[in-house]
């Protein structure tokens, strides 16, 4: 069955994942650095290191981005349920699922497609406040709210 709190199991998983391998990343790249020589042409091994410093600092912004998307997911209950579309709402319309949460995008649970997506996306604004039952207009096309939990 599907449910919000196995959504978000999946995307802790998802997340967890990428943090481990941002931070094995991180590891490799310091002693990458660390562990390079001195030679006679010290702007080769001066380039080196910068080059290398702004590599880890693309890791340290991915990787810290990747633990405000873990942040923002605890603060759902799963078990809340509202009537009303909002963040951490699961929303079942005519054209897929989305859970209304953080922009992971397309996942698949027991068979089921979900999209995790942002209240700040398009979709999710256009979704934001509306309940069972109304219709909203999204890029020309009508999409009907059939449940929201």
């Amino acid at each position: 069955m599907l449910s919000k709190a196995k959504i978000l199991e999946q995307l802790f998983r998802q997340l967890n994942s990428r943090i481990e391998e941002l931070k094995a990343a991180q590891t490799l790249l310091k002693e990458s650095r660390d562990n390079e020589s001195k030679s006679s042409a010290g702007d080769k091994y001066e380039t080196g290191r910068a080059m290398a410093q702004i590599e880890l600092d693309k890791l340290e912004q991915q990787l810290n981005n990747q633990l405000e998307l873990q942040a923002e997911l605890l603060k759902i209950k799963p078990k809340v349920e509202t009537e009303k579309i909002g963040f951490g709402s699961l929303v079942n319309c005519s054209t897929g699922k989305y859970f209304i949460s953080v922009g992971l995008g397309k996942i698949t649970i027991y068979g089921y497609i979900v999209y995790a997506i942002s209240l700040a996306s398009p979709l999710g604004q256009a979704l934001k406040g509306a309940q069972k039952g109304n219709s909203i207009l999204f890029n020309g096309n009508t999409i009907q709210i059939i449940n929201v939990i």
